[in-house]
């Protein structure tokens, strides 16, 4: 694609352009927003740091919203790696309780577990399929601008061989993740008053490994002088079915002790409570305890300005209710390519522009009120007391913990559905966008 930019009254330069978008990132929302743009007939340009397959500190879980991302790509389940669940098992204040996914029309009834070693390899497969161009071990060092428009015209980069290079698209993804050096360099930065959490986790060598619940851990306790603290945030288990499980745990900085707590430790303290049989020891370990950030209900905005545009965890696209990530990340990366495409199709930049700024708009009207609702979840959760009273007494209520979960893991019809889908749509229409 090429583009006539004017430089004087009597000269017209052409500008050749390498790709009709360059997506900067190759995790699930960069292949995902890459693969639906291939799907409509863009020229697509997708630049990894790394190379596939690659490991990413992640929980592994997939909900019922993430699958049901991965079948629209034409993904299917049946090879070796996932492992299908059916819900989620939740533990508390001496409760066990295990709650299926919940039966929808909107989403299918079960959740994979499949390690993030080579899932992201699966998704970036399914764009190059459909027309997309990977570079890999292509390190996106800064934007290229235009000094008249201010706008982002492509990128600097250095190649597999460590060598500069320069890549032109009159539209660029960041999909680069949580620290997304790329908005940083155009200005669009943190926002401190958005929640932000930690996940770290490991794996360990155990019998539990073919377990076909998700199993989540809501009392985190900490040492902290003479006296145990609350954390808020929980603990997982998920069996990948390898002979392996992936144990970690993800807390929220909605407390003042957030910057204090040693995550490897606790994580290590943690697994030496449970049963010996469980196999979560140091000899049975597989690999380091490894950690990331978790950015969170629309920390960095606008997700859209001038010719960039932000997707998956370099916008903040995490649910704060329960730290998923994946979903949101596929979920935005189809919406960003339909708004693309959509541009694409205009015949002036002024009429482009005005298309490509619906995409936040978009986003707020799709998550905006529901991640507000987060945004209140998170702060009640930094109260102590809160969170004793919510597992003493909120866990043995069976149907409130069936209304908790499809809050949590937003799993709601969109129309059509129960009391519980009603109240939860209400409540996310009302409240005011992210």
């Amino acid at each position: 694609m090429s583009e006539t930019a004017t430089s004087s009254p009597r000269r017209r330069e052409r500008i050749e352009y390498d790709a009709d978008v360059i997506v900067v990132g190759a995790g699930p929302a960069g292949s995902t927003t890459a693969y639906y743009l291939a799907q409509s007939g863009l020229d697509v340009l997708l630049l990894e740091k790394t190379s596939f397959p690659r490991e990413k500190v992640c929980g592994d879980g997939l909900t019922p919203r993430a699958v049901k991302q991965l079948t629209a790509m034409g993904i299917t389940f049946e090879d070796e790696g996932w492992i299908r669940n059916h819900g989620l098992r939740i533990i508390g204040a001496g409760v066990r309780l295990d709650l299926p996914w919940p039966d929808l029309a909107a989403y299918p009834g079960f959740g994979l577990v499949r390690t993030r070693f080579d899932f992201d390899q699966i998704l970036v497969n399914r764009a190059v399929a459909a027309g997309a161009k990977l570079l890999e071990r292509t390190t996106v060092t800064g934007p290229l601008t235009d000094e008249r428009s201010n706008r982002i015209v492509g990128v600097h980069a250095k190649d597999a061989d460590r060598e500069p290079v320069t890549f032109r698209a009159p539209l660029v993804v960041a999909a680069d993740g949580n620290s997304s050096r790329l908005s940083v360099a155009m200005g669009i930065r943190k926002r401190d008053d958005r929640p932000m959490g930690v996940a770290v986790r490991t794996y360990f060598e155990s019998p539990r490994h073919d377990d076909d619940y998700l199993e989540s851990w809501l009392e985190l306790w900490d040492r902290t002088g003479d006296r145990d603290v609350l954390l808020p945030g929980y603990g997982w288990v998920f069996g990948v079915g390898d002979g392996t499980c992936n144990v970690g745990l993800g807390i929220l900085n909605s407390t003042s002790s957030f910057q204090d707590v040693d995550y490897r430790r606790l994580l290590r303290r943690w697994t030496e409570s449970m049963p010996g049989d469980w196999g979560f020891t140091e000899d049975n370990q597989k690999g380091a305890i490894r950690g990331a950030a978790l950015p969170m209900g629309f920390n960095r905005v606008p997700h859209y300005s001038r010719g960039l545009m932000l997707v998956g965890d370099a916008g903040g696209m995490v649910n704060p209710f329960n730290g998923e990530g994946i979903a949101y990340a596929m979920e935005a990366g189809n919406i960003a390519a339909d708004v693309i495409t959509q541009a694409h199709g205009r015949p002036t930049q002024q009429t482009r522009e005005r298309a490509l700024l619906r995409y936040p708009d978009v986003l707020a009207d799709t998550y905006g009120g529901y991640y507000t609702l987060g945004r209140y979840f998170v702060r009640m959760l930094g109260q102590p007391e809160f969170m004793k009273y919510a597992t003493r007494y909120g866990l043995r209520q069976r149907t409130l913990m069936k209304f908790a979960l499809k809050m949590l893991a937003n799993l709601t019809e969109p129309t059509q559905g129960d009391a519980m889908d009603r109240v939860i749509n209400g409540l996310s229409r009302i409240a005011p966008a992210a």
